[in-house]
C-alpha cells in the first residue's frame, strides 16, 4: 500500500525471536479454539430453532404454492447430521469475531500505525457486508428462487385429470376446510387443514391430547416437490458463502486502490467490463437459473460502485495521514 513507514511498529513485541513468534501464534490459536467451544455448545442447544428458521423460506413457499410444507429425510442420520453441521457453521460464523481478534492480537504488534488504520477500516466494512449478504440472501433471493423452482417443478408433467359424471347413487363426502386443527375433535372426525395441505383424522386420545394423523394432498400428477433437508441446507449455506464473497467487492476495490493497482478514473473507464465480470461471477457463484444470477449480478455492480465511491473518499494517502496524526497525538500526550 502507498503508506509512509517512518513510524515504528506499535509495540515492543514486534521484535522477538522466531521461536517466540511461534509460541505466541500457538497461544492465540488455543485461545481461539477455546473461545469457540462454548459457542458450539450454545449453538447445539439452539440447533432446532435455527434449523426451523433456515428451512422457513422453503416451507413457506411450498405452502404458498398449495403443496404440503414438509421436507424429506432419506437416512436416519440425515436430520441429526444436518443439525450438527448447521451448528458447526453457526459456531464458525458467530465465533469469527473472536478468532479475528486473536489473529489481530498476533499481527498488530508488528504493524505500523498507518497499516493499522487500514485494518480498522476494512474489518468493520467486511463484517457489515457479510451480514448484509446473509440478510439479502434470506429475505430477497431465496423466496424468489424457491418460487421459480417450485412452480416450475410442480408444473412439469402436470395433466388435467379425466372428468366424468358420477355413477347413479354415489354421493361424495364433504370434509370441512379449516386453517388449523380443532381443539377437541371427535374420534374418527376428518377435516382438511389448508395450512398443512393435509386430510387429517383424529384417531384417538392420549390423556387429554388428541392423536391426529394426516395424509398430504398432492396434485396427483407431475413431479412431487419434496426436498431433502440435508441438500437444501448445504445449498443454502453454499449460496450464503458465495454471496458473502461477492459482497466483499468494495473491500477488494479499496485494497486494489490502496495498493496503487487501480485508480478511480480507471474504474470509470472499465465500468462496462466490470458489469460483464459481475454477470460472469454471478453465473459461477449461483445455481444455473437466470433469476438468481440477475439478483446477484445487480448487487455486485452496486457494490463495485460503492467501492469506487469509498476509494475516492478514502484514498491511501488520506488514510495514512489519519494514522500518522493519531500516532503523533499519542506521542505528544506521552
Amino acid at each position: 500500500m502507498a503508506t509512509n513507514r517512518t513510524t515504528r511498529p506499535s509495540s515492543e513485541q514486534a521484535v522477538m525471536p522466531f521461536g517466540d513468534h511461534l509460541e505466541e501464534l500457538r497461544r492465540r490459536l488455543i485461545l481461539a479454539l477455546l473461545g469457540l467451544a462454548p459457542i458450539f455448545v450454545l449453538s447445539m442447544s439452539f440447533g432446532r430453532p435455527m434449523l426451523d428458521f433456515l428451512t422457513r423460506p422453503v416451507t413457506r413457499q411450498l405452502r404458498a404454492s398449495g403443496l404440503p410444507p414438509e421436507m424429506l429425510a432419506t437416512n436416519f442420520l440425515e436430520t441429526f447430521g444436518t443439525y450438527v453441521f448447521l451448528s458447526l457453521v453457526v459456531t464458525v460464523l458467530a465465533g469469527s469475531p473472536w478468532v479475528l481478534y486473536q489473529l489481530w492480537k498476533f499481527v498488530a504488534p508488528g504493524l505500523y500505525e498507518t497499516e493499522r488504520r487500514f485494518v480498522y477500516i476494512l474489518l468493520p466494512l467486511s463484517f457489515s457486508l457479510t451480514v448484509t449478504s446473509a440478510v439479502f440472501l434470506y429475505a430477497v433471493i431465496m423466496p424468489v428462487v424457491l418460487s421459480f423452482f417450485i412452480e416450475f417443478g410442480s408444473a412439469v408433467g402436470r395433466t388435467d385429470p379425466h372428468v366424468a359424471p358420477l355413477p347413479e347413487g354415489i354421493v361424495l363426502p364433504a370434509f370441512p376446510r379449516l386453517e388449523a386443527d380443532p381443539p377437541r375433535p371427535e374420534v374418527g372426525a376428518a377435516w382438511i387443514n389448508t395450512e398443512l395441505m393435509q386430510l387429517r383424522v383424529c384417531v384417538g386420545y392420549e390423556g387429554s391430547k388428541a392423536v391426529v394423523r394426516g395424509s398430504n394432498l398432492t396434485q396427483g400428477s407431475g413431479i412431487v416437490q419434496q426436498y431433502r433437508i440435508s441438500e437444501y441446507t448445504k445449498t443454502f449455506l453454499t449460496m450464503a458463502m458465495a454471496f458473502a464473497l461477492g459482497f466483499q467487492t468494495p473491500v477488494v476495490v479499496l485494497l486494489l486502490g490502496w495498493a496503487g493497482l487501480v485508480k478511480p478514473a480507471m474504474l470509470k473507464k472499465y465500468r462496462k467490463h466490470v458489469i460483464m465480470g459481475c454477470c460472469i461471477a454471478a453465473a459461477l457463484l449461483t445455481p444455473a437459473d437466470p433469476i438468481s444470477m440477475a439478483l446477484l449480478a445487480a448487487p455486485l455492480w452496486a457494490l463495485f460502485e460503492l467501492g469506487s465511491v469509498l476509494l475516492r473518499l478514502l484514498p491511501a494517502e488520506r488514510v495514512a495521514r489519519m494514522g500518522r496524526r493519531g500516532q503523533a497525538d499519542r506521542d505528544g500526550e506521552a
